[in-house]
């Protein structure tokens, strides 16, 4: 048993624990129904954490339907087994790996609280109009609470950023569908791919030449090119990067997605791009999906639609990016050894957690039914959200505003802007050429 252990890293152990819980989702969501019927799994689906109400329909924050559907019993119960729940695959790793476990139940309480204010934060109207994702909210709780106050020695066996970003990621695979290449057709799969290789290129050369450090321009390029967020998260797993420059460069995407978001649609009507073509334009350039679907609505539904099936296309392309660079980034980074690593040395260099995201997303592209994966989808993406928001909390409490805000990080945030206005420019091209003359 110790020998088995040891032979497991913790990359592995996300990926035992990512398709124990996709597994479990369908036992209880899909299957056990379709075998036993609805009425008897209905009394035994307690066994799946249903997800805790976080949403409420008024623009008040104080108003009464949030804590109507908030502050009730079945709700609590909700946020009850959700954190059992999480807390066994959680402690999955130090068990595993060995890691200290003493008062691991009241860190991970401590840290579960945290995330679920920063889901309740970000799930309210008002935020969600300013496409504020959770992690945002999540990297910002963590922030001011792990700079007012001293770490204690009992919150530290819960604090595991890596694991919980990586278990996320296979999560990730599930919404990362094959299927939207074939929607998008031709046209949206030649502008992703374009788009992404070119502005990639250029991020990273940008970065680069204003002397940006080789993972920090990594996490630029990817977030800047291919889908924000999600792409620097899966980005910095794939390089074991620094998390503190990964909460930074989420930061630069989520605060330049607001004006973005804002301005492009009335740009778009001030440069007389068809709904078409500004569609194309807003979701090859604005790095989150929320902030592409309320900046192609302001312009009309034919807008909105083009641009999320572009992002959509981009999307799938993460993965395939991910493996990309997880490759590039095994081979060259020889701090390790100086002689030129082998297929050996860069296995055991490669993230394995990306091969998790692959299969989940092969999985759920062509082998379930379109049926079965829109039924257990929001509960795998509500699962793949929380575990995001556990690991910035995670980030959050670990780092110091003075490493984030510090002169160095300046280089970044001007790169970071030069990136996204050539994305701006090159998209805008590639969109005009490619949908000028198509109506939908």
């Amino acid at each position: 048993m110790n020998k088995l252990r040891k032979a497991i890293t913790e990359d592995w152990t996300a990926v035992i624990s990512g398709f124990a819980i996709i597994g479990i989702t369908l036992l209880f969501e899909r299957i056990m129904p379709s075998l036993l019927g609805e009425g008897v799994v209905s009394k035994i689906n307690t066994i799946i954490p249903k997800l805790p109400v976080f949403y409420s329909s008024k623009e008040q924050w104080f108003a009464a339907d949030f804590f109507d559907k908030f502050f009730t019993t079945n709700n609590f119960y909700s946020l009850i087994y959700f954190c059992l729940f999480f807390m066994l695959f959680a402690f999955l790793a130090p068990w595993i790996m060995q890691k200290q476990k003493r008062k691991f139940v009241l860190s991970f309480l401590v840290v579960f609280v945290l995330a679920i204010i920063a889901q309740v934060f970000a799930a309210h109207t008002t935020m969600k109009s300013l496409s504020l994702e959770t992690v945002f909210f999540s990297v910002i709780i963590g922030l001011v609470i792990g700079n007012l106050f001293k770490l204690p020695e009992w919150m530290k066996p819960a604090i595991q950023s890596e694991y919980y970003i990586k278990i996320g990621l296979i999560m990730l695979g599930t919404t990362v569908l094959f299927n939207s290449i074939m929607k998008a057709g031709s046209l949206g799969m030649i502008q992703a791919l374009v788009v992404v290789m070119s502005v990639w290129y250029m991020a990273f050369w940008i970065s680069r030449k204003m002397k940006i450090d080789s993972e920090t321009s990594i996490l630029l390029a990817s977030s800047v090119s291919i889908c924000g967020v999600s792409a620097a998260i899966a980005t910095n797993g794939a390089i074991n990067g620094d998390n503190k420059k990964l909460s930074y460069v989420i930061s630069l995407v989520l605060v330049v997605a607001i004006p973005m978001m804002l301005f492009m649609p009335y740009l778009a009507q001030w440069l007389g791009l068809s709904q078409e073509v500004a569609g194309a334009w807003i979701g090859g350039t604005i790095d989150t999906t929320g902030a592409v679907v309320a900046s192609g609505t302001i312009i009309g539904d034919k807008a909105k639609d083009v641009a999320v099936i572009i992002k959509s296309a981009q999307n799938v392309l993460l993965g395939v990016a991910a493996f990309a660079i997880s490759i590039y980034w095994s081979y060259s980074n020889q701090s390790v050894s100086v002689e030129k690593p082998t297929a050996k040395v860069i296995w055991q260099r490669f993230p394995k957690f990306v091969i998790g995201f692959i299969i989940a997303s092969l999985l759920f592209s062509f082998v379930l039914s379109a049926d079965t994966v829109a039924k257990v989808g929001s509960t795998i993406k509500g699962y793949q959200t929380i575990w995001f928001s556990l690991a910035f909390v995670c980030i959050g409490l670990e780092t110091r505003f003075a490493d984030v805000f510090t002169q160095e990080n300046r280089k970044p945030f001007y790169a970071f802007l030069l990136a996204q206005f050539v994305n701006v420019i090159i998209t805008l091209i590639v969109a005009y050429v490619l949908f000028n003359s198509v109506t939908l």
